[in-house]
């Protein structure tokens, strides 16, 4: 069985700044990963052809079962707010998703904790902080039905302010205490594995740096697992056509 992570920086290209759908499903075929988190997915944005970017990675990928989940409604970096359950499925919004090849027995959705006021942030080339606003984050949680019986997953995308996303990492962990073992977490975590095998007590399936995709010097993107699975027998990096991360990818 194969898992993946990848944040698909909502199908974008950092080298020529274009979002082309068939450059996204090439990239998820690639992967042919049989349960697959993606972060940073668009759903009806104007910026990426207004499309439901999951479903076109289902397609792609051939899963029978997916869901998005929205982190927020509008448009990010513009007119945007925290989702709230009312809003309408044409609407658009910005999340994370989770595909499987397995059937999906069971979902759930877990809000993490929101910084409501604005930080600093210093920039390479500004003398002074800029005061930025986080976005809200949310985990998407299945108990997928494998061959080898039913395993959780959650897939996520934490906040890159240093010390919140480790608030919100171990606040998850809490919420995932319920679920079935064993359990995987994966996603982008905007921490590094020591901090986050720490915080979460789990074990790592694979280390491979994912951050710039380009020259990768840090490992953000994680596959943990609690619990009892066969042995993850490769993890690897893999540098993709689009986003500014590459996939880590895990065979167990």
């Amino acid at each position: 069985m194969r898992v993946a992570t990848f944040n698909i920086l909502h199908g974008r290209s950092t080298h020529d700044g274009r979002v082309e759908l068939d450059r996204l499903r090439a990239a998820v075929r690639e992967l042919d990963a049989d349960i697959l988190g993606l972060q940073e997915v668009d759903h009806l944005q104007e910026r990426s052809s207004s499309a439901d970017l999951t479903s076109v990675a289902a397609e792609a990928m051939g899963a029978g079962a997916h869901r998005f989940v929205a982190a927020l409604a509008g448009t990010p970096g513009g007119m945007w707010t925290a989702v709230t359950g009312d809003e309408q499925p044409d609407e658009a919004s910005y999340g994370v998703a989770l595909l499987s090849r397995h059937p999906v027995l069971s979902w759930r959705t877990v809000r993490l904790p929101v910084l409501t006021r604005r930080f600093p942030m210093w920039f390479r080339g500004h003398k002074h902080p800029v005061l930025l606003h986080d976005e809200p984050r949310v985990a998407v949680v299945a108990v997928v039905d494998t061959p080898s019986g039913a395993l959780s997953v959650a897939c996520t995308h934490l906040s890159f302010v240093p010390g919140w996303n480790r608030h919100q990492l171990r606040r998850l962990v809490r919420s995932l205490e319920p679920c079935r073992r064993p359990l995987l977490l994966m996603g982008d975590l905007n921490l590094e594995a020591p901090a986050v095998t720490r915080i979460s007590g789990m074990r790592h399936l694979g280390g491979a740096p994912t951050f710039p995709a380009d020259r990768p010097e840090r490992q953000l993107d994680h596959v943990l697992l609690d619990g009892t699975l066969p042995p993850a027998v490769r993890a690897h990096a893999l540098e993709l056509p689009l986003s500014d991360h590459r996939a880590l990818v895990v065979d167990l």
